[in-house]
């Protein structure tokens, strides 16, 4: 390994990612002295040109938003996962021949599966808990990964709940691929309620404040959630589902949780070595509570 190598998170925009703090704990904690980790904003029209510009003297990028999917094309190897996926939110990069060799991956799986376990030992005090009944929220790139994810932990057969059919039809490719069978519905807030909270799992992969209108109908419909609740939102935090969900004594799982373990696998796969876990929780929660006050 090289006393010094390069890593970055790469989106747009990516001024407010934390990858940063939890790569660079990582580091810290490693004793990798001579690496770095930063952000660059790259729009879908630069991402070829960031890609080209990759050395040896990189040890990967970390993708976000809205390069998940474009940036399959620009690798020379997308593993199973994130072909089936659709997205690839991790590159590595490797020597090979004299030149190096690209290997696009997805750790957002890894991440959601790990955050909903930890939902699971505090609901139920074990993180191997049953999901047999799931619900996703949402139809985007998150939600294919969900959908891998819940396969995981057993249960092939969610529903998921869009805004519209019509835009769902990358979400149901990518369950075929996978090989699971989720139905799809219509989200209807009023509605939602009534299969949220009979649900083992839900997941809200849905934008800032989407699912507003969700929690809501929940303050409203009074039951009280059989399970744990994920909301991939971090920012603002907590959501109002969340709060909803708690206040109606459910057990919710912030999506500052997911950020953290995809990023714990991220570093395994750069440094070769396993993420310090308890040091990069605690970069981050640094700045989340000073984010808060």
């Amino acid at each position: 390994m090289s006393l010094s190598r390069r890593a970055a998170v790469i989106g747009h925009p990516v001024g407010h990612s934390l990858s940063p703090v939890l790569h660079t704990a990582a580091y810290d904690a490693l004793g990798l002295g001579g690496w770095q980790y930063t952000a660059v904003d790259t729009t879908v029209e630069r991402l070829a040109e960031v890609v080209d510009d990759l050395d040896l003297g990189w040890a990967g990028l970390s993708v976000t938003m809205p390069l998940k999917h474009a940036v399959m094309d620009l690798v020379d190897h997308v593993d199973p996962l994130a072909q089936a996926v659709g997205a690839v939110n991790t590159v590595l990069v490797a020597p090979s021949q004299g030149g190096i060799t690209l290997t696009g991956t997805n750790t957002d799986v890894y991440g959601l599966v790990e955050a909903i376990r930890e939902g699971l030992v505090e609901r139920h005090g074990s993180r191997d808990a049953a999901v047999r009944d799931a619900v996703v929220l949402g139809g985007g790139a998150t939600a294919a990964s969900t959908l891998a994810a819940l396969g995981e932990l057993g249960c092939t057969s969610p529903l998921v709940l869009v805004r519209s059919l019509a835009r769902a039809s990358g979400l149901q490719e990518a369950a075929a691929r996978m090989g699971v069978t989720p139905r799809f519905e219509v989200l209807e807030p009023a509605a939602a309620p009534a299969v949220l909270t009979r649900a083992d799992a839900v997941v809200s992969t849905m934008p800032a404040h989407a699912a507003d209108p969700v929690a809501d109908a929940l303050g409203q419909h009074g039951d009280r959630p059989a399970g744990v609740l994920l909301d991939v939102v971090y920012d603002p935090r907590p959501t109002a589902l969340s709060q909803a969900w708690v206040a109606h004594g459910g057990t919710v799982v912030g999506g500052e949780r997911m950020l953290l373990h995809q990023a714990v696998e991220q570093v395994r796969l750069m440094t070769g070595r396993p993420g310090p876990v308890a040091v990069m929780d605690a970069a981050l929660q640094g700045v989340l509570t000073a984010d808060a006050a």
